[in-house]
């Protein structure tokens, strides 16, 4: 039997409804599927109904794959598209695979000749690094930096170092409810002609991206960004 593809389908950033960000052609997708794998399957519902997919979602399977999830129970997730059944992997905002858990399925994918499509949609690390005005033809992802503090600005410092050697654009984020402290250690430790761009809420009705030199948001007061969704990025 033929093995169906997987889909890298793409959900809004926030509370945002799917035709706003979505093609038509990914809408269309992700309505017809009655597989999917998700971070988290509540959150993969509400996706699914403000589509509103074809099928009754009581009738579309939603296995999860998270940070709990073991290495040997990836292929369970699989068994659909194994089966012939084409299935979709989306993530709780943005662009699945993309500091995102479902890396490992799209790997695993791969490894058993499994057809991978992705999608066009979202994704707030992109949205961030255009909007920034800061390198965009070279530029590293880092994903979370530590939540410590001395490790964190141990952490920035390296990151700042390195761009001022290779003109590279540094980009990471936090969980929301740190973003202050976050913030906070870059303006303490970057230098002042350093550039921090703060991109704050992406494609919401509060969206917020500002580029500035540490020294300028030193003198200013700074935007209430705690709890919100947000990237950094730092030009040296």
């Amino acid at each position: 039997m033929k093995a169906g593809r997987l889909y890298l389908v793409p959900v809004p950033l926030g509370q945002t409804a799917p035709a706003a960000v979505l093609p038509a052609a990914v809408l269309g997708c992700a309505r017809r599927l009655r597989y999917f794998v998700a971070e988290n399957a509540k959150a993969a519902r509400v996706f699914l109904k403000a589509l509103p997919a074809d099928t009754p979602l009581q009738q579309i399977s939603v296995g999860e794959l998270n940070r709990h999830t073991q290495a040997d129970t990836l292929t369970q997730l699989l068994a659909p598209v194994l089966a012939g059944n084409d299935l979709g992997l989306i993530s709780e905002a943005g662009c699945p695979a993309i500091a995102d858990p479902g890396a490992d399925l799209v790997a695993l994918a791969h490894d058993m000749g499994v057809e991978v499509v992705p999608l066009v949609g979202p994704s707030s690390v992109l949205l961030a690094l255009m909007a920034s005005g800061l390198n965009g033809q070279s530029f590293t992802f880092h994903g979370y930096l530590p939540s410590e503090a001395g490790a964190r600005e141990q952490r920035l410092r390296d990151l700042e170092r390195e761009s001022r050697q290779q003109r590279r654009t540094q980009i990471f984020i936090e969980t929301p409810y740190r973003n202050r402290q976050l913030l906070a250690s870059l303006l303490a430790v970057c230098a002042p002609a350093t550039r921090v761009c703060i991109a704050t809420d992406l494609t919401m009705a509060g969206e917020l991206v500002c580029t500035r030199a540490v020294a300028e948001w030193r003198r200013q007061t700074l935007p209430e960004i705690n709890r919100r969704p947000t990237v950094f990025l730092l030009h040296a």
